[in-house]
């Protein structure tokens, strides 16, 4: 059960990180403390940076 909260917690940071990579919002605003969720915030955002700028290039 633990770890399926856990997991949980983890797919929000990162949907909440890729959000703020679509918005344009910079890593720095990362709101996570924990090495863990920050990491998977960052990588949504890291995601999102890169959806952002392929959807560019293929206009």
């Amino acid at each position: 059960m633990m770890k399926r909260q856990k997991r949980d917690r983890l797919e929000r940071a990162r949907a909440r990180g890729y959000q703020a990579g679509l918005s344009g919002r910079s890593k720095e605003g990362c709101p996570y403390q924990s090495m863990d969720a920050r990491g998977y915030w960052l990588g949504g955002w890291r995601d999102a940076v890169d959806d952002r700028t392929v959807g560019l290039m293929a206009k």
